[in-house]
């Protein structure tokens, strides 16, 4: 009879130990090679979002995200650029790596036929999750380059960094792009050319001046093929721009452009339609979903169902479609039981630009909530951004996670779920998220975080391991204009050198902690360990610097410039690079609820 109870309980046991087992299996299973679906708004401010404190503005649906999720309120875009940030997004890695950060005035690619761009030699997530047999798609915003020699090389675009499929614009969404919207050159391009019309015509006065009265003879025939060259150009720079939108602004399908120039009505709907065939094609496979937002970035657009809608114009507008598309994904996972299976991300690729102000002076630009500053600058409204995570069942609900976190983050987490491996030939900046999600730890693992402006140290944020503190001290600050604004309106935006900006010695030390606005910069008499810290910070920067490693710069002049032999078309330049096929697909219904 002992024996017999004994063996009992010893199957007993061992059915439990293979019940608990099978448990954690089940378990294992569930949290592993899960479908990914990274959503990315264009230009939105933290504080457009209910979820992050906005009354006016209804984001009903992206506000679900963070009911059933979890809301990072210190999440930091890697740069506050639609280009670094987006490359850094990709790569988990600071865009100064990649040579994706620019020495030059402009940070960001504004034409189709540029030669730079993400280098191939990068890994993107994308690479490394279809390398584990998932299924990869982006739609809408690239922004990271397309050829290099030739117009037909694609040695920069999505197919070439890991995505099966492609449906969206190589390059931005621009004022440029849409008739009656007016036109973001015009005002630096209307400053050049004055300033280059009175050099030569204080130039031609003086050397007019000089051959009369007989000090120096100058030719007259080279005076006039002078401004003959000159007359040329200024023409083809008007010819150039005049026609921007046929050039630079077209809706591809992988590599073949199915529409130029880019129409916008119902653009949403049809970014929206593509992600969810997507999803329907691969729902009983893991795939990755990239579904990068061209709201709320100018120029502005909605659907006729969302026009007028809103509260704040057609920047509302725009919101507020954006918010119905992001409840479309979020209804087709739940109707093909996918809630459990899917990691839901969403964000902005940079805070709020602020200086969006249309022709008529109605505000196009969003709201940062308290933060100071906003687009292109390393003020906490530039790039603090929304920071959701939604994953039934793995993820709790309703949880805010006040730690440092960064777009970075997604990179390391995302190829850990696939099971993949991180790339040990280099650096990756951004940490895997998942322990912090699921509470395994309560601090993040970003001790530092480094904010360029450009390929320029602008700010480091240091949240000391023993300390509730976030200490951010400051370089070098833009200078607003006027002097008494949030923005740098007069330019457009701000700019990261030169007379732009304004260098501090010692640098501005804020405790975020207690001061989330920057309103006062502390001193050493109000904070006694304030020489202690900028000594922790700038050796951390040390160490930081040495990291770095000389690349190619992306977004040189050189890079940057329009190339006509990279400019693809899909007729011919004496046809206006006209087509549209797209038009020829007709949208099924969509629910507008």
């Amino acid at each position: 009879h002992l024996l017999l109870h004994t063996r009992k309980k010893m199957i007993q046991l061992l059915f439990l130990i293979i019940c608990q087992c099978a448990i954690r299996n089940v378990h294992s299973h569930n949290i592993s090679n899960p479908n990914v679906i990274l959503l990315m708004a264009d230009d939105l401010g933290i504080g457009d979002l209910g979820c992050y404190g906005n009354r006016t503005l209804r984001t009903p649906n992206i506000d679900r995200l963070a009911k059933d999720g979890v809301t990072l309120t210190q999440h930091i875009a890697a740069s506050p650029l639609c280009t670094p940030s987006r490359a850094a997004f990709l790569t988990g890695r600071y865009p100064i790596r990649s040579g994706m950060a620019a020495h030059s005035r402009v940070g960001v690619f504004l034409f189709s036929a540029s030669s730079g761009g993400l280098p191939s030699e990068e890994i993107t997530f994308s690479k490394l999750l279809k390398q584990r047999g998932y299924s990869t798609a982006l739609i809408g915003k690239w922004h990271l380059g397309m050829n290099c020699e030739s117009s037909n090389d694609f040695c920069h675009h999505p197919l070439n960094h890991g995505f099966d499929y492609f449906y969206g614009i190589t390059v931005t969404n621009l004022r440029d792009c849409k008739l009656g919207q007016g036109s973001v050159f015009l005002k630096g391009i209307g400053k050049s050319i004055s300033t280059l019309m009175e050099t030569i015509g204080i130039t031609l006065v003086s050397l007019a001046t000089v051959h009369l009265i007989g000090f120096l003879k100058i030719p007259f025939r080279a005076l006039g093929y002078c401004l003959l060259i000159t007359a040329i150009l200024l023409l083809a720079l008007f010819f150039f721009f005049y026609n921007y939108r046929y050039l630079n602004c077209f809706l591809m399908r992988n590599h073949q452009i199915i529409q130029q120039p880019l129409s916008y009505e119902n653009l949403t709907q049809r970014l929206t339609k593509e992600a969810i065939q997507f999803i329907g094609r691969n729902t009983n496979a893991p795939f990755l979903l990239v579904l990068s937002y061209l709201h709320v970035h100018t120029a502005l657009h909605a659907s006729k169902k969302f026009i007028g809608k809103s509260k704040h114009g057609l920047y509302g507008d725009a919101v507020e479609e954006m918010d119905w598309s992001v409840g479309q994904i979020l209804d087709v996972l739940e109707k093909n039981n996918l809630n459990s299976k899917t990691l839901v991300y969403f964000t902005s690729d940079q805070g709020a630009h602020l200086e969006e102000i249309s022709s008529s002076g109605e505000v196009h630009g969003g709201y940062n909530g308290i933060y100071k500053g906003g687009k292109s600058t390393n003020w906490e409204g530039g790039i603090r951004v929304p920071g959701l995570l939604f994953w039934s069942g793995v993820i709790e609900a309703g949880t805010h996670i006040d730690e440092p976190t960064s777009n970075m983050d997604i990179f390391p987490t995302v190829i850990k779920l696939a099971g993949a491996e991180l790339p040990s030939d280099r650096i990756i900046d951004g940490h895997d998220l998942m322990p912090l999600l699921q509470g395994k730890i309560i601090q993040s693992k970003h001790e530092f975080l480094f904010h360029y402006c450009n390929a320029y140290l602008n700010a480091v944020r240091w949240h000391p391991r023993n300390s509730d503190s976030v200490w951010k001290v400051i370089f070098f600050t833009p200078n607003f204009n006027p002097e008494d604004s949030n923005g740098c309106y007069d330019s457009h935006v701000c700019f990261c050198s030169g007379r732009s900006v304004t260098h501090h010695d010692p640098p501005l030390l804020f405790d975020l902690s207690r001061d989330p606005e920057e309103k006062v910069p502390l001193t050493p008499e109000m904070e006694s360990h304030f020489y202690e810290i900028l000594y922790v910070i700038q050796q951390a920067v040390h160490n930081h610097t040495k990291s770095l490693h000389a690349v190619p710069d992306q977004l040189s002049w050189n890079n940057l410039l329009w190339k006509p032999w990279l400019q693809v078309c899909c007729s011919t330049l004496f046809q206006s690079c006209y087509c549209d096929y797209e038009s020829k697909e007709n949208l099924p219904e969509m629910h507008f609820g």
